[in-house]
């Protein structure tokens, strides 16, 4: 995947980011944002819609807050570079907000804050996305999917991982569905006349539903304004898709809150974690968020990873471009 991208003009650094990201989307579980995204993202690099040789820069404008302009290019490397960036602040600050401006789709969201939970900090990102969800009582998409993730650290375990889309499904597993020809179930979205469907294709043309229909549709609102309008970015009717060459650059935003547990109740916030998780896991038939993907992660470790023929091929023969 970083050779195929490379190939179409993505700057090795970025490429290597990318590729990572990808493939640990695909040891995780979650195909939507994986593999499947390697042609559009390779397309939109030739094109010029995301520019894949941008340097993210940063600057600190307050002791606890970053600005990183992602410079049109790939989400990745500016995240990449904002976190590490807060992480090392964090101790003196306390707690540190991230806001990175005009950036790309930025993939699963569990897998950045999960890395800021590694090095002892919790972690919470959110994130928007070019239009799928319509304002409640509406018709027209007008936010994005706009996903929510946390991560805070444990004792002897890895990090406690939330990350949810705030459609009732991530609209990667409706991409996917419609590559693959296939229903998705009644309830996940709308079509562009506002009804209810079950072709894959007809809801990528209308409208995603809120999780928790008008309270989610609220926090919807709540993460465009935190990823959008704090960080000076589109909002999801503003931009492009991220799927498509055609069109301006996407602009999308995310946001980031880096906290210090020692700045608050230290070595404490971990072990009532763990009296929490204690108590959950005391009750028959409870699963902490994120035990799926971590026991596919583990599988994938052995086994590898299996992804359809067809993309195997292509992304092959985009990287096999590089040695032509």
């Amino acid at each position: 995947m970083a050779r195929a991208l490379e190939a179409a003009g993505t700057a090795p650094e970025n490429a290597a980011h990318v590729a990572a990201a990808l493939a640990a989307a695909e040891a995780d579980g979650l195909p939507g944002h994986g593999a499947a995204r390697l042609a559009a993202y390779a397309d939109q690099a030739a094109s010029g819609k995301v520019d894949g040789k941008a340097e993210p820069t940063v600057k600190q404008t307050a002791a606890g807050a970053l600005m990183v302009d992602a410079a049109s290019g790939f989400a990745y490397p500016a995240i990449a570079v904002g976190l590490t960036r807060a992480c090392a602040c964090a101790p003196q600050a306390g707690i540190v907000g991230v806001a990175i401006a005009n950036s790309h789709h930025f993939g699963v969201a569990g897998l950045h804050v999960e890395r800021v939970a590694r090095r002892g900090f919790l972690c919470l990102g959110f994130g928007n996305s070019p239009a799928a969800i319509a304002p409640w009582g509406g018709g027209r998409a007008l936010f994005g999917t706009n996903p929510i993730a946390f991560a805070c650290p444990r004792r002897d375990a890895d990090p406690l991982v939330i990350d949810l889309s705030l459609s009732k499904v991530a609209r990667g597993k409706v991409m996917v569905a419609a590559h693959q020809d296939a229903p998705i179930p009644e309830g996940w979205a709308v079509d562009e006349a506002g009804r209810p469907t079950t072709d894959a294709k007809a809801a990528l043309d209308g409208a995603m539903l809120p999780m928790g229909d008008a309270k989610g549709a609220a926090l919807v609102l709540a993460v465009e304004l935190l990823s959008a309008a704090l960080t000076g970015s589109n909002f999801g009717y503003e931009a492009s898709s991220f799927f498509t060459t055609d069109g301006p650059r996407p602009h999308v935003g995310q946001f980031f809150l880096v906290i210090d547990p020692g700045a608050f109740a230290g070595t404490a916030v971990v072990e009532r974690t763990e009296t929490l998780i204690a108590a959950i896991e005391a009750q028959e038939g409870t699963r902490l968020p994120g035990a799926r993907r971590l026991a596919s992660r583990a599988a994938a470790k052995t086994q590898g990873v299996t992804i359809p023929a067809a993309l195997y091929d292509d992304i092959k023969s985009r990287a096999e471009a590089t040695r032509a």
